[in-house]
């Protein structure tokens, strides 16, 4: 869907995968490192440093080991993120709903409307299969693989910081009951914020001010947490202006989101799993900037398409098939549209 309304608009659909928005500040850094800053009419102030490492690191590495450009590197990356984000998904629901939950809540993570981010050179798909691979890790006790693969989501996006905070917490339970006595819980603990922290400091004295200097940066994009004041005000605006479709979309997508979350949470899901989505909500919610963004910033929430999915194994055949075909078309054309047609930030 996505190439053939690429095609009509004589665009490359390769080339708008790979280096649209977010993309290209990727590749760049994969290429000649930190140190790009522009300068707005009207005194913006946008920095690299506000783009986490490890993403771009792996695509240098990728083109250092095969003759492919920085762009083809992190699609190659991010599809291969997915796929192994969605092995994650399914064992994390198989694990603790059954194989049929499994099996839908990857369905549904891949159907999204804006699941097409999965297909671009963004660090979506890479920070979702540590997140899930990390909170697998914690469901099965195995604590240095869950801080181990913590420290590189955090070393993969800003909201990755809900991962080490779902491994802390359960670590600390862990070691209140006293049902683990070794150094492993303790381990993991201690290794899952490294990544998250160690970049916003370093970005922090190279900036100047260590505790500070990270969140300048990202005011300098329009990015603070200020409790959700930013969205309020938005959502205000959306009911009086109007906008192109994008904004409304990410607006529904949002408070759906949060709506999930709602029923998620009633359901007394697995601690690790309350966390880590609560805390990537909060931040998507709280946080001020890019209000069309906010349906991206939750795609690692996977957890919260864990009630439509339950719903899903208890719906007649019929019905599931129809509400299957329905997200697919949604997702296929809204995904089209995103790429093609829209002209908001991704």
């Amino acid at each position: 869907m996505f190439a053939a309304a690429a095609w009509h608009r004589d665009m490359a659909p390769r080339a708008r995968l790979a280096t649209a928005w977010d993309a290209d500040w990727y590749t760049r850094i994969a290429a000649h490192g930190y140190g790009r800053t522009l300068f707005w009419p009207d005194g913006a102030v946008q920095s690299d440093l506000a783009f986490f490492p490890f993403y771009p690191g792996l695509i240098r590495a990728v083109t250092t080991v095969l003759p492919v450009t920085g762009g083809t590197a992190g699609l190659l990356l991010s599809w291969t993120a997915a796929a192994a984000a969605a092995c994650a998904i399914y064992l994390i629901g198989e694990r603790l709903y059954g194989r049929p939950v499994g099996t839908l809540l990857v369905l549904l993570w891949g159907l999204l409307p804006h699941a097409v981010v999965l297909t671009m050179a963004y660090t979506e798909p890479v920070m979702t299969a540590l997140a899930a691979w990390s909170l697998w890790a914690v469901l099965e006790r195995r604590w240095l693989w869950a801080g181990s693969l913590a420290l590189l989501a955090g070393l993969a996006r800003p909201n990755a910081i809900a991962v080490a905070a779902a491994v802390l917490v359960a670590a600390a339970v862990e070691i209140r009951r006293g049902e683990d006595r070794s150094w492993r819980p303790w381990a993991g603990a201690l290794l899952a914020p490294l990544g998250w922290c160690g970049y916003v400091l370093w970005v922090g004295v190279r900036e100047g001010d260590p505790l500070g200097g990270y969140f300048a940066v990202q005011s300098g994009w329009t990015s603070r947490f200020d409790f959700g004041m930013g969205t309020l005000r938005f959502a205000k605006r959306l009911a009086t202006f109007p906008f192109e479709l994008g904004f409304p979309m990410a607006a529904l997508l949002t408070a759906v989101m949060v709506l999930l979350f709602v029923l998620f949470a009633l359901d007394r899901p697995s601690l690790p799993l309350l966390v880590y989505t609560g805390v990537l909500v909060l931040i998507a919610v709280g946080g001020a900037g890019y209000f069309e963004s906010k349906p991206r910033f939750l795609l690692p929430a996977f957890p919260l398409l864990i009630p439509p999915a339950l719903a899903l194994t208890k719906a007649r055949p019929r019905a599931a098939v129809a509400v299957t075909v329905a997200l697919a078309g949604l997702s296929f054309c809204y995904g089209a549209y995103l790429l093609t047609r829209a002209s908001m930030a991704l």
